[in-house]
């Protein structure tokens, strides 16, 4: 895959400087690399920036899934009450470090305050607008970009031990409801029916309309970026230290291997974006939200779509030589280093899904997801820039929502406008 030789790259005020592209993208994720496959669609020309090689980074190792149900929140009310279960279960889906507390103090008031019921409405709302048609887009930017072994539409089951529990879910699957999602109640039979090594302990089962799943989600973007270098794209390595700024613009991205002037800028970095997004003069509440994946090769078991163990919060999703799961969430920052032992608790419930499973052949990862307080990503045009537009912060719905915001961005560069009303997710609702 073709990248930019720095070497070509000078100052921004030197005499050798290289001509900026139309667009320029902070970010090889699946949200930069959607947003750079559909601007050069419309014939615009664009660079790539990133110190990782394209979904090298959260996009590799995320469920996989096209989520279109994905408009509950992580803050619903009541959360706060569970809060303590769920830390203090040896098997629980959240890890909180004593020592990373005190940094989490101002993104934790703001998140408590979001799970009131008029702020959960809302959220889920904004979040329903971005997720309508999702796997439909998926499938279609797959197929543009000769990704479309990457893309496939599937059921996608919600697990419960029996009807109560389901019916203890009743304000989600109401919301889902409302908002135009879909669904099938499944009986124990039917449920294993379909999903033969699924234990027995299962006895109720939701399955989704209208969803999807990638079997390898870094192959799915790892072809688009082959696409877009193949078409005249550029893909240039480098970690962006700082946004040089002039009469109200960006001037130059400053990275550790060049500067490199431009036109526009998108800047979708993920959990890396806000010290870019701070410089711009937006202070907003992001943490590294750090997930967890196992994925186990030769499990002795087949799956043929993706399933949500709804009480351990866990997903399990057939990829490419095996099955991956992933899930748990664990607030440490960016720099601290990954506490493989918390996978124990994703092998342990793979155990409980699946008895038959054999764990013994699995590698574990760990990676970034960019959690806003609020459950809503930053997307649109900076207040303050008229050149540059942001696409980051999309927590858990990353994948999912990578070419709805790629359509959004090129919408905004193409036309100034957007099919979506934007106003929920302005860099300036902070």
């Amino acid at each position: 895959m073709a990248t930019q030789d720095p070497s070509e790259t000078a100052s921004v005020n030197g005499s050798n400087t290289r001509q900026a592209p139309d667009v320029t993208v902070i970010g090889a994720g699946i949200i930069g690399i959607s947003c750079a496959v559909q601007l050069q669609a419309k014939g615009l020309s664009v660079a790539v920036i990133d110190k990782l090689p394209p979904a090298d980074a959260t996009s590799h190792g995320n469920a996989g899934i096209f989520a279109e149900c994905g408009c509950i929140p992580v803050a619903t009310p009541g959360f706060i009450w569970q809060l303590p279960q769920m830390l203090f279960d040896p098997q629980g889906p959240l890890s909180l470090p004593l020592g990373y507390l005190p940094k989490l103090t101002c993104w934790g008031t703001s998140f408590a305050l979001n799970t009131r019921m008029q702020r959960f409405r809302h959220i889920s709302q904004s979040l329903a607008a971005l997720l309508k048609d999702a796997t439909r887009l998926h499938l279609e930017q797959a197929a543009m970009t000769e990704a479309d072994a990457y893309a496939k539409a599937a059921p996608y089951y919600y697990l419960y031990k029996d009807k109560a529990a389901f019916e203890d879910d009743k304000l989600a699957w109401d919301t889902r409801s409302q908002h135009g999602n879909t669904y099938d109640l499944l009986s124990s039979e039917e449920i294993h029916q379909r999903e033969s090594a699924v234990s027995s302990e299962f006895n109720f089962a939701v399955s989704l309309h209208n969803h999807g799943f990638s079997p390898n989600p870094g192959m799915l973007v790892k072809t688009m970026a082959r696409h877009f270098v193949e078409h005249g794209g550029e893909l240039i390595t480098g970690e962006v230290s700082q946004i040089r700024q002039k009469e109200g613009q960006a001037e130059a991205v400053v990275t550790d291997r060049g500067i490199y002037p431009v036109n526009k800028l998108v800047i979708a970095g993920g959990a890396w974006s806000a010290k870019l997004a701070e410089q711009l003069g937006h202070k907003v509440p992001l943490e590294s939200e750090r997930g967890y994946h196992v994925q186990i090769q030769n499990p002795g078991i087949e799956l043929h779509a993706p399933i949500m163990f709804s009480a351990g919060k866990l997903v399990a999703t057939p990829m490419e030589g095996g099955i991956r799961f992933a899930g748990l969430v664990e607030f440490g920052g960016l720099k601290a280093d990954p506490n493989y032992d918390f996978c124990d608790r994703l092998l342990h419930h793979a155990k409980t899904l699946f008895p038959e499973i054999d764990t013994t052949d699995h590698v574990k990862w760990m990676g970034h997801r960019p959690s806003i307080s609020d459950s809503l990503p930053v997307i649109g045009r900076s207040p303050d820039h008229d050149n540059v537009l942001y696409a980051f912060g999309h927590q858990h719905m990353g994948l999912v929502l990578g070419p709805r915001t790629g359509r959004i961005i090129t919408e905004l560069v193409t036309t100034g406008q957007s099919e979506i009303d934007l106003k929920p997710y302005r860099i300036d609702r902070f």
